[in-house]
C-alpha cells in the first residue's frame, strides 16, 4: 500500500531549526510531487512547500520563503524540509502529501489534488 511517514518534529525555541523527513513507499516516487502542509489548532490546513520529482521544481508559501528549504533524495524515496529561523507561528502538525496530478497539471494546494497523506508530525516553536 502507498504510505507516507513523517518524522523530525520537535519542540524548539524561536530562531532554532528542525529538519523534517517524509519517507514514501508503495508508489512510484519519481512520478509524484511531494508537498508539506501544516495545521495549527483551530486553523485551516495550509500549504508550506512542494517538491515535484518529475522536474525538480520547488514551491514555497510566502510565509516560509528564505527560511525553509525542500529537497528530495530519490534513492531513499524521501523528501526533507529544512526549517530555519523558526517562529512561533510556524507551530502545528506538519503533514506530507503526494500528488500525481501536480506534475501533469501544475501546482495546486487543493487537498483534492493529493492522493496520499501521512499522519503528521508535531512542530512546536516556543517564544
Amino acid at each position: 500500500e502507498a504510505q507516507l511517514v513523517e518524522s523530525g518534529g520537535d519542540l524548539v525555541q524561536a530562531g532554532g531549526s528542525l529538519r523534517l523527513s517524509c519517507a514514501a513507499s508503495g508508489f512510484t516516487f519519481d512520478d509524484y510531487a511531494i508537498c508539506w502542509f501544516r495545521q495549527a489548532p483551530g486553523k485551516e490546513r495550509e500549504g508550506v512547500s512542494c517538491f515535484t520529482n518529475t522536474d525538480n521544481s520547488t514551491n514555497y508559501a510566502d510565509s516560509v520563503k528564505g527560511r525553509f528549504t525542500i529537497s528530495s533524495d530519490n534513492a531513499k524515496n524521501t523528501v526533507y524540509l529544512q526549517m530555519n529561523t523558526l517562529k512561533p507561528e510556524d507551530s502545528g502538525v506538519y503533514y506530507c502529501a503526494a500528488s500525481f496530478s501536480i506534475p501533469i497539471w501544475g501546482m495546486s494546494w487543493s487537498v483534492y489534488d493529493y492522493d496520499y497523506w501521512g499522519q503528521g508530525t508535531q512542530v512546536t516553536v516556543s517564544s
